[in-house]
C-alpha cells in the first residue's frame, strides 16, 4: 500500500482581525477548498477539526461544529488539539483514515478567532502545568521567549540585529504578493529599527501578530483523484508528529529548565531537528530535494533556527545562508514564501493547514507572483507546545 494521499483541495480565509467567530473563516475555507476540490461536501466521507480552546465550547470539538456549519449528512468525525501543531495533527488524522480505507474522501479544517495582543495563559491554577508555570512564575511570555531564543543565537553563533531584519524584509515582500495575509506591506531595516521594543533584542515587526483566519484540504486515497479525473495530484508523503527524546538539554517553550546534562549524554539532535529527520525518513527524501519550505517563524530569529533543524544548512549557519540569498525567491530553496506567520500571524488550528495550502499551490505552479519555479518537493515545519511535532512533506 502507497502512503501517499492526494490533495484535490485547499482553501483559505483571509488572515486578519474581522471580528467573528471562528467557524465562519472555517466555514468558508472548508467551502473555498470544496470548490477547488470540484466536490460537494456530500461527497465527504470524513472530517477532521483541528480545535481551538478559545473558542468555547464549539472549539473544543471544532469537527461537529465545522460539520454542523456545513450541514449535517452524515461524515465521520474527528477533532484535535495540539495547539500550533493542530493542523498538522488534523493532516495526519485525515491520512491516517484514507491509509486505513475508512473514507476516500477527508475534509481538513482548522479556524480561530485570536485574543487582541500575545496570547496568555487560560484562567484558573494548573501547578502541575509548564505552560501556566512559565507565565505565572516567570512572567514569560511568547515574546519573552522569543527575545531570549534571539539572544542565544547572538551569543552562540553570532547572529546580528540586521539578520533578523532581513528576515522579516524577505518575509514581507512576499507577504505583499499574497492575498490571503494580513500585513501586505514591505518594510526596511529601518522600519524594524525604528518599531517598539517589545522584548530585546526583538522589536514589534521582528514578532508575529495574533490573527483570525482558516485554512482547509480536502484529502484522498489516490484511487478516487484517479476515479475523480485527476492523474498528477499533488501527493502528501510524510507527517512527522514525533515527540522529543531525553535528554533535552536546550530550553524550549514552554519548559523553564532542562534536562540535567549531568545524568546523561548528550543529545545527539535537537527536538525541531527530529521533527525534520522523521518526515525524511517517512518520505525517502532530505534536505537537498526540497523546492520549497513553510516553517515557523514566531519570531525572525526562529526562521533562522529553523533553516539549521530542516538540514538546509549546519548549525550557525543560518544567518550565512540567508544572507547568501539562498532562501529567497530566485534562491536555492526559497522559504515562507507565503510571507509567514510574520505576514500572517497565528491563528494557531489553521496554520498548520495553511503552510500546506502553499505547498500545495506552489507544486501545482499555482502561487501568481510568489511562484517557485519547477516546485517539485515542498516541507512544511512548526512545533506544537508540549512535545507535538509537526512536519508534512508533499510532491508532486
Amino acid at each position: 500500500m502507497t502512503g501517499d494521499v492526494a490533495v484535490l483541495g485547499a482553501g483559505m480565509h483571509p488572515w486578519g482581525k474581522w471580528g467573528r467567530s471562528f467557524v465562519e473563516y472555517g466555514a468558508a475555507a472548508a467551502r473555498a477548498a470544496l470548490a477547488d476540490a470540484g466536490l460537494d461536501w456530500r461527497q465527504v466521507g470524513s472530517i477532521v477539526g483541528a480545535d481551538t480552546v478559545r473558542g468555547g465550547y464549539p472549539g473544543y470539538v471544532a469537527g461537529a461544529t465545522f460539520a454542523r456549519a456545513l450541514g449535517w449528512q452524515g461524515a465521520r468525525v474527528t477533532s484535535v488539539y495540539a495547539a500550533c501543531a493542530s493542523g498538522a495533527q488534523a493532516v495526519y488524522s485525515a491520512r491516517a483514515q484514507i491509509l486505513a480505507g475508512l473514507a476516500d474522501v477527508v475534509l481538513v479544517v482548522g479556524a480561530d478567532a485570536a485574543p487582541k495582543g500575545f496570547f496568555r495563559p487560560a484562567g484558573g491554577d494548573r501547578p502541575d502545568d509548564p505552560d501556566w508555570l512559565r507565565f505565572r512564575v516567570l512572567g514569560a511570555t511568547n515574546p519573552t521567549y522569543f527575545g531570549l531564543y534571539a539572544r542565544r543565537r547572538m551569543a552562540v553563533h553570532g547572529d546580528t540585529l540586521a539578520d533578523f531584519a532581513q528576515v522579516k524584509m524577505k518575509n514581507a515582500a512576499l507577504g505583499a504578493l499574497n492575498p490571503n495575509a494580513r500585513y501586505r506591506k514591505r518594510v526596511t531595516a529601518e522600519d524594524v529599527a525604528a518599531s517598539p521594543m517589545v522584548a530585546d533584542p526583538l522589536r514589534l515587526l521582528d514578532i508575529c501578530a495574533t490573527s483570525d483566519g482558516g485554512a482547509a484540504l480536502v484529502l484522498s486515497s489516490m484511487e478516487f483523484a484517479r476515479r475523480h479525473g485527476v492523474d498528477r495530484p499533488v501527493r502528501i508523503r510524510a507527517v512527522s508528529t514525533v515527540t522529543p527524546r531525553y535528554p533535552n538539554t536546550v530550553l524550549d517553550l514552554p519548559n523553564i529548565a532542562t534536562d540535567s546534562a549531568a545524568a546523561a549524554a548528550s543529545a545527539t539532535e535537537p527536538f525541531r531537528a527530529s521533527i525534520a529527520r522523521a518526515a525524511y525518513e517517512e518520505a525517502g527524501t532530505g534536505p537537498e530535494d526540497l523546492s520549497v519550505a513553510e516553517v515557523y517563524d514566531l519570531s525572525t530569529a526562529l526562521e533562522l533556527q529553523w533553516y539549521e533543524d530542516l538540514g538546509l544548512c549546519g548549525a550557525g549557519e543560518g544567518a550565512k545562508l540567508l544572507r547568501d540569498g539562498a532562501t529567497a525567491p530566485g534562491g536555492r530553496i526559497p522559504v515562507n514564501v507565503s510571507g509567514g506567520l510574520a505576514s500572517f500571524g497565528e491563528a494557531v488550528p489553521a496554520q498548520a493547514i495553511a503552510q500546506v495550502c502553499e505547498v500545495t499551490w506552489q507544486l501545482r505552479g499555482h502561487a501568481g507572483d510568489r511562484q517557485v519555479s519547477g516546485a517539485r518537493v515542498g516541507i512544511t515545519a512548526n512545533q506544537g507546545l508540549f512535545g507535538h511535532g509537526s512536519a508534512v512533506i508533499a510532491v508532486r
